[in-house]
Order: C-alpha cells, then sequence, then structure tokens
C-alpha cells in the first residue's frame, strides 16, 4: 500500500505538467491567430454589409454575423487581442506593484512594513468595482488627453479607454502578490547571504537586485501567470457590464454581452436562432482561461519550492 501511495504525488505531478503542455499548445492555437492577424482585423471588425444580418456560420462568414452585418470571426480575432493584451498588461503593472510594495515593506520592517500592510489591508475591504471605476474617473480624462497628442482623436478616445482599462486592472491586482512577496522577503533577510551582504556594505538595492530578486523569481512568474487569467475575466467581466471596453470597440467580455441580449429570442421563437454570437466569444475565452491555468499550474509545480515539497 505504501508504495501506491507514494506514487500519487508523483503521477499528480506528470499529469500537471502534460496539463500544462495542453495548456501552452490551446494558449498559442487561440493566442497566435489572434495577434498575427491584427493588422487585418483592425480593419475588418467593423465592416457592416446589412444584406448579411445575423448570418449564421457558413462559407460567408466562417463565425457568423452580428445584427450590423459585421463578422463575428474578425471581431473575435481583435476581442481576443484585446483581452489579451489588457490581461498581459495588467499583469506587468501589477507585478511591478505588488514586487516593489512587499520588498519594500519586507525589508524595511518594523513601522514601515506594518503602516504599509495595513494599507494593504484596507484596499482589500474595498469593493473591487469601486476601486476600478474610481480609478477610471481619474485616469481617463488625463490618458485621453494625452492620447489626443499623438494622435487622432477617434484612435484617442478608444485607446485611452483600453489604457484607463487595463492601469485601473493592475492597479487593484496587486494585493494578493504584495503579501507574498513581503512574506518571502522576511524570511530571506534573516539568511545568512543577506546578513554577509549586510556586513560588506552592499545597499538596499543592490542587495534587491542580486540577492533578493533571484530567489523571488519562482514566485513571481507563478503569480504572473495566473494573474493574466485573473485579468482577462476580469476585463470580460467589467466589459460584460458595460463599464470596460465600450463599442464598437470589441473583447470577449462586451462580445458575450451583446450575444446575451440575443437570449430574448427564445421566449418569442421558443429556440435560440443567434446561438453564434453567445458561444463563439465564450468558447474563445473559456479555452484561453483554461490554458492559462493550466500553465500556472505547471509553472507553480515546477519553479515553487514549497509546492515542490509538498508532493515528496
Amino acid at each position: 500500500m505504501e508504495p501506491i501511495l507514494s506514487t500519487l504525488p508523483q503521477r499528480r505531478t506528470k499529469w500537471r505538467l502534460s496539463a500544462g503542455l495542453i495548456g501552452a499548445v490551446l494558449l498559442l492555437g487561440i493566442a497566435l491567430p489572434c495577434l498575427l492577424s491584427l493588422p487585418w482585423s483592425l480593419k475588418q471588425y467593423d465592416a457592416q454589409d446589412y444584406t448579411l444580418i445575423n448570418t449564421a456560420p457558413g462559407s460567408t462568414f466562417w463565425l457568423g454575423s452580428d445584427g450590423l452585418g459585421r463578422s463575428l470571426g474578425w471581431r473575435c480575432l481583435l476581442g481576443g487581442a484585446i483581452s489579451l493584451g489588457i490581461g498581459i498588461c495588467a499583469a506587468i503593472i501589477s507585478v511591478g506593484i505588488g514586487v516593489t510594495w512587499g520588498t519594500i515593506a519586507g525589508y524595511a520592517g518594523g513601522r514601515v512594513d506594518a503602516l504599509m500592510m495595513r494599507i494593504v489591508d484596507v484596499l482589500f475591504g474595498l469593493p473591487y468595482i469601486l476601486l476600478v471605476v474610481l480609478l477610471d474617473l481619474a485616469l481617463s480624462p488625463f490618458v485621453e488627453h494625452v492620447a489626443k497628442w499623438v494622435m487622432p482623436d477617434t484612435w484617442a478616445v478608444q485607446l485611452s479607454q483600453l489604457l484607463t482599462l487595463l492601469i485601473a486592472i493592475g492597479g487593484v491586482s496587486w494585493l494578493t502578490l504584495a503579501r507574498v512577496i513581503r512574506g518571502q522577503v522576511l524570511s530571506l533577510r534573516e539568511q545568512p547571504f543577506i546578513e554577509a551582504a549586510r556586513a560588506c556594505g552592499v545597499g538596499p538595492v543592490r542587495t534587491f537586485w542580486y540577492h533578493l530578486l533571484p530567489n523571488l523569481v519562482g514566485p513571481i512568474v507563478v503569480y504572473a501567470t495566473l494573474t493574466i487569467p485573473n485579468a482577462i475575466l476580469q476585463e470580460s467581466f467589467l466589459s460584460f457590464l458595460g463599464i470596460g471596453v465600450q463599442a464598437p470597440m470589441p473583447s470577449w467580455g462586451n462580445l458575450a454581452s451583446e450575444g446575451t441580449e440575443q437570449l430574448a429570442s427564445i421566449g418569442l421563437t421558443g429556440s435560440f436562432t443567434r446561438w453564434w454570437l453567445l458561444v463563439w466569444p465564450c468558447v474563445l475565452l473559456g479555452l484561453t482561461l483554461m490554458g492559462l491555468n493550466f500553465v500556472g499550474d505547471a509553472l507553480r509545480d515546477k519553479l515553487d519550492p514549497r509546492s515542490r515539497k509538498s508532493h515528496r
């Protein structure tokens, strides 16, 4: 019985690594078409043909068309690029703020640590939607004003909406990482190599870059990988509510929101005759989130020392 039980953690780890490979392939299969087709999808996403309104998937539109005669395929490709871009950029912002905040709090200790962590606790207690809306209201006029200096007004408004959204999502998603990094730094600063660096007169910045950061790469990579799907889901949720990406610019969230409006046809006709408007954005979003979570779990098993110890 004992040999069988001892192999279970190894089997679980191998399964997660295999799932991580499947997730990577799945993610590349969705992300690459969205990114590579960006020059064409930007031109075609809002092209309207009123003679082909609400066309089912077929030879004319391979994913169907919407109520304005626009190709749902091009809109899903551009929406995927926007959703993935917001998720990745928001994760970068979140990681940058979280690592900086947690490192300063953990390395300084004492009253500085207590004050910084109380600020984190207060932000944790505030509603997420409220924080995003407040940041959006505060940042959108400034971002739009700056964007109008470098591009036409139409593109400036749309770009400012995207920039404000990713800054708002990244600006409130760093709290968990700050706590994780603080705990890691608190344990690392008592290690002999940190004490030796202090004795040699190494400054805090050099200590962070050459001694702390290499030991924090594992948790940072794992958290960043798991933050991207969370940011994409948050953007989709906000766009679904009408707070995020605004029409005519598509994202998987507002495409799904437009598709849910067609559910009203069930009560009138007895069947969901425009199913493709809701199914394709939700399928692409679900597969992307699943792939990112598989990759994140695999990286956690590979890079996180605590995870490796728990499977031994």
